[in-house]
């Protein structure tokens, strides 16, 4: 959590899309550029963990990789999650990553304030996965920022080679990002 000493407030974002040039990575490279002033993102490193399994939990402990990740996420300020929508739903790569972190004793999630967002080549945007992905994160007693919402819908149509170029899009993700710097702020203190 913030310390007294730095009043910046550390993000860390799970981005739910491997794919390098992926609309979804491009939407976070915005959330980053258009956040206020005082907060640092990083991201976690969702490559690397394998395929959850409890047994390989239990037999060996946390993989290197499951480890760092409950780590950075118990560190942070607050959790920006940017993600597609796979088949109606959270993609595989996220829900892997928060298997691995949700697990008891002192799962992470708890208490943590959370922004979702994400981009969608469909008319539908992620709304689908968003309502999914808040069910899981309300199981795990983490506080998911309710409004504004960002669903980016017809993707191709809001990005380019250059990242997130549709002026509405930008100013909505500029919203979310004000409103998410508050609710960290809300909830920094507990």
């Amino acid at each position: 959590m913030t310390s007294l000493a730095d009043d910046s407030l550390h993000i860390l974002a799970l981005v739910g899309s491997l794919r390098r040039g992926s609309y979804n990575r491009m939407l976070y490279d915005a959330a980053v550029s258009l956040a206020p002033a005082g907060m640092v993102f990083a991201e976690a490193d969702l490559r690397s963990l394998p395929l959850y399994d409890d047994d390989l939990r239990l037999e060996q402990d946390y993989p290197g990789p499951a480890r760092e990740l409950r780590a950075a996420i118990a560190a942070a300020d607050g959790l920006l999650i940017v993600s597609p929508e796979y088949n109606h739903a959270v993609p595989g790569v996220l829900q892997n990553a928060i298997d691995w972190a949700s697990r008891a004793p002192d799962q992470p999630f708890k208490g943590k304030p959370v922004a979702i967002m994400g981009a969608s080549t469909g008319r539908l945007g992620t709304v689908r996965m968003q309502h999914g992905l808040r069910a899981t994160l309300e199981s795990l007693e983490a506080h998911a920022l309710l409004k504004p919402e960002v669903m980016i819908t017809f993707a191709r149509e809001s990005f380019d080679d250059r990242g997130l170029v549709d002026e509405k899009a930008r100013e909505v993700v500029a919203a979310q990002m004000a409103a998410f710097a508050a609710w960290v702020r809300r909830f920094g203190a507990q």
